[in-house]
């Protein structure tokens, strides 16, 4: 049995199926109208959503499923203090696979050490979103016919952008992509992306301040929101949340074939102008991560079938003593968690935290 944590949990062989397993529902959704029939999903969140909560429960109910779970960390034992790893072990009880939001970096993680059925990460704070991804590269191949020799486009905010740091470790797998980083110089991708993915593995990216420049080169223009929850300081906030904004002008120094995506929501950084703009696929892209969705809980489930035992977490390599200082960090909160450290660069002896990335 396994869960999805981060998109890396997955081959690029197995994102490609789920994408071929994704468009057979697409086209043959009367063949698994019955696949989930008495399975239920928890959706345990934590953080305010509404694409992705109502995704996964309209993916799971498509499926022919159940749904049970809370929307509102207020209204869950939580509130009183339970911890995130007896929150997973409680709900394993009732559920047969589980979807977790929650504001602190590495929550999931715990989450899926404790739990006795699949976890799947549906946003950890500004740390990863690899279902979000799913539904990402699902739009990608459909609106441009191929995942492989692409320029893509990230803007706005990279640093707590955690649908960017998945679709970047996604695409980087790939064939002939590049990247264009276009952000502020206090939004820019973190280290953990930065070093652990581009410069590790030799792709080809830049780093610019400039949407109108960077426009004419795009396949891909992956539009990001200046998130307020993200930010400890509010006069930082109000500086930056409007650093970009998309309109018709600059969709026009666009390629005639390209795509502009958004995790959603939106508040200014496009324009509703651009909404009939035929290369604006946020909407399709919204649809696409229900089908994603249930291709991932079809795969899960079926692999946890055949193999229901949770394995282990190895962490005879890891050190102890290094301390996470993250203070969105699971570890900040959880009870008696271990501080851990993972060794991610020998030639610089880099570590870092295993539950959020931060190097310690």
């Amino acid at each position: 049995m396994r869960s999805l944590i981060s998109i890396l949990d997955f081959s690029v062989e197995e994102l490609d199926k789920l994408i071929s397993t994704a468009k057979d529902i697409i086209v043959h959704p009367e063949n698994y109208v019955e696949k989930c029939r008495h399975k239920k999903l928890a959706t345990l969140f934590f953080e305010p959503s509404t694409r992705t909560r109502l995704s996964f429960e309209a993916a799971m109910l498509e499926l022919g499923g159940d749904v049970l779970g809370f929307s509102d960390s207020n209204s869950s034992s939580a509130a009183k203090g339970e911890s995130m790893a007896d929150t997973a072990a409680v709900l394993s009880c009732y559920a047969d696979i589980m979807a977790i939001r929650h504001p602190r970096e590495g929550a999931p993680y715990v989450a899926s050490n404790n739990a006795t059925i699949p976890v799947i990460n549906a946003g950890d704070g500004g740390h990863n979103h690899p279902t979000q991804t799913l539904a990402d590269i699902l739009t990608i191949s459909r609106e441009m016919g191929r995942l492989n020799d692409l320029t893509v486009g990230l803007c706005g905010d990279l640093k707590y952008g955690r649908t960017v740091h998945s679709l970047i470790e996604a695409m980087a797998r790939y064939t002939g992509v590049k990247f264009v980083l276009i952000s502020p110089e206090e939004l820019k991708v973190p280290g953990f992306i930065r070093f652990n993915v581009l410069e590790r593995y030799g792709i080809p990216y830049q780093e610019v301040s400039s949407l109108e420049d960077a426009m004419p080169k795009l396949d891909v223009l992956y539009m990001t929101r200046i998130q307020r929850e993200r930010f400890d300081c509010a006069e930082t906030y109000e500086r930056l949340k409007d650093s970009y904004i998309l309109d018709t002008a600059k969709m026009s120094q666009a390629k005639e074939k390209m795509c502009v995506l958004h995790p959603l929501p939106r508040v200014n950084e496009i324009s509703v102008a651009v909404d009939s703009d035929p290369r604006a696929a946020y909407f399709r892209q919204v649809l696409n991560g229900k089908y994603m969705r249930m291709a991932l809980i079809l795969m899960l489930l079926e692999e946890a079938q055949r193999d229901p035992i949770r394995r282990g977490v190895d962490t005879s390599g890891y050190l102890r003593d290094r301390v996470c200082t993250n203070p969105k960090c699971i570890c900040q909160v959880e009870q008696e968690l271990p501080q851990l450290a993972k060794l991610t660069d020998p030639e610089a002896n880099i570590y870092r935290c295993i539950y959020c990335e931060s190097k310690v």
